[in-house]
């Protein structure tokens, strides 16, 4: 058994990939909109909503507990792709390193969403954290149903 690993999934999107990467990119705070019965709040703790580097606040529900995640964010415009750094929180209990990468990919009038979980546990005895990987992929399905709902 290793420490480090990843967990990667690709989902079809219905959302644009410029608008979904900008929900993603600095809208996090529309999230519980989307997903209220997983993410509960995001809110920034250092910077603002569009810098990079900027650390927001998740409050969220995995497996009928409640949880909070501090992460960094790293957004590349130019490929689409944000990566959420765990900085604290109850993933960094059992993670060295965590981070939850997106990558949208332009696909004719919709997108995909290539997911990735990059994590290094503290101890063999951890097991990989794939409770989050089914938990992000159905947040990220929430958020593009959102955005299709939403008039233009």
């Amino acid at each position: 058994m290793t420490l480090a690993g990843t967990l990667e999934t690709e989902l079809e999107l219905k959302s644009p990939a410029d608008k979904y990467f900008k929900r993603i990119s600095s809208e996090q705070h529309h999230t519980p909109n989307a997903s209220p019965d997983k993410v509960h709040a995001v809110e920034v703790h250092e910077g603002d909503w569009e810098t990079p580097g900027s650390v927001k606040l998740w409050t969220y529900t995995l497996n009928g507990k409640k949880e909070v995640f501090k992460d960094k964010i790293e957004v590349d415009e130019a490929k689409k792709s944000v990566t959420l750094v765990a900085v604290d929180g109850h993933v960094m209990e059992k993670y060295k390193s965590y981070k939850v990468i997106l990558h949208i990919v332009p696909r004719g009038e919709a997108s995909v969403a290539k997911i990735t979980l990059d994590f290094e546990k503290h101890h063999e005895s951890h097991d990989d954290p794939k409770d989050y990987l089914p938990f992000v992929i159905s947040v990220a399905k929430d958020i593009d149903e959102h955005l299709a709902s939403q008039a233009d």
